[in-house]
């Protein structure tokens, strides 16, 4: 008897969300559906100023802005903040700090500055802008801008990010389609950005998508100044390339195309991290995929129940599924 393609569909999305909402340290802050590009930088300084960038096509429009640091050895926060494009930043949201065995109490946090990016952004030329940016803390390892923009003249595509903070036992991240993919159409994409802080000197993630592990070397200060604490921090940016499969330590740019790693008819791109050495953070993953998707939730069209009776919905579809093929 064939099984229903909503059901099964149903059933997957609701194991996957049980499945990465139990694993994942870095969940779900953001997800666009529509018109929508994104732009992803980093920047790290001992001198605690510099400049920071994104990259926005002409005639679009910020969606959402959100600004990041990095620290170390302050798990309060105490004294982080700063200035961007000469406006006090608001860092009000507290990612986290990673738990023992990990060192050095790892965190990052965040602060919404759409507020700020959006006036010089809007109605303007269009290309790469540039805003100055400031740190008030040596504790601060450096900064991650993330601008969402709406573009009529784009397809429709997936637009998610993530945050928190990197487990010492791995991360395992999902985006889940409401129709299989098709890696071979023309313009397909699906890119995936990692923010990591606190990271030199050979310290390195793995990353594996859908099965395939793509890179042993997500890492480095790339952004920042080679082996100098207060500006350890990579981010795969809109001006890196795209890290090829296995990358050395100095090759990898934490920007990664994840459509060789994807087949026909996948339903889902599951992506897992880990750091063994327990002593960086990847505290931020971007992705931008082609077509509608749910991160770390099911597709659009298929709904689940609340969280409390999840588990128990989902064995009663895995027991009607075997009845089904029986």
């Amino acid at each position: 008897m064939k099984i229903n393609r909503k059901l099964t569909l149903m059933l997957s999305a609701m194991l996957l969300f049980v499945a990465g909402t139990a694993q994942a340290a870095l969940i779900p802050f953001q997800t666009f559906v529509g018109n929508y590009g994104v732009s992803t930088d980093g920047w790290g300084s001992t001198t605690q100023a510099g400049t920071i960038s994104a990259l926005v096509p002409e005639g679009a429009t910020v969606v959402a802005a959100y600004l990041y640091t990095s620290t170390f050895n302050n798990p309060s926060l105490a004294g982080v903040g700063g200035t961007l494009a000469g406006e006090t930043i608001n860092y009000d949201t507290d990612l986290g700090t990673i738990p023992a065995p990990a060192c050095c109490d790892l965190t990052a946090t965040r602060a919404d500055v759409t507020d700020i990016i959006k006036p010089l952004v809007d109605g303007g030329p269009g290309g790469v802008y540039d805003f100055d940016i400031t740190e008030t803390s040596s504790s601060q390892d450096g900064s991650a801008l993330v601008l969402v923009y709406s573009d009529p003249t784009l397809g429709i595509s997936t637009v998610g990010i993530l945050d928190g903070y990197a487990r010492v036992d791995g991360d395992t991240t999902s985006l889940n389609f409401a129709d299989p993919l098709d890696p071979t159409a023309p313009g397909f994409f699906a890119h995936m950005m990692l923010g990591i802080g606190f990271s030199c000197c050979s310290q390195a993630s793995t990353v594996e998508v859908n099965g395939t592990l793509i890179t042993e070397s997500a890492g480095n200060s790339d952004d920042g100044e080679q082996n100098s604490n207060g500006s350890l921090i990579t981010v795969g940016s809109f001006d890196d390339p795209f890290s090829s499969l296995l990358p050395s330590y100095a090759d990898d740019t934490e920007r990664y195309n994840l459509v060789d790693y994807l087949a026909s008819g996948d339903t889902s791109i599951t992506i897992e991290t880990t750091n063994a050495t327990a002593d960086d953070n990847i505290f931020m993953a971007v992705f931008h995929v082609s077509g509608e998707a749910g991160v770390n939730e099911p597709p659009p069209g298929v709904s689940i129940p609340e969280p409390g009776s999840l588990a128990l919905v989902a064995l009663a579809l895995f027991g009607l599924r075997r009845r089904l093929v029986n």
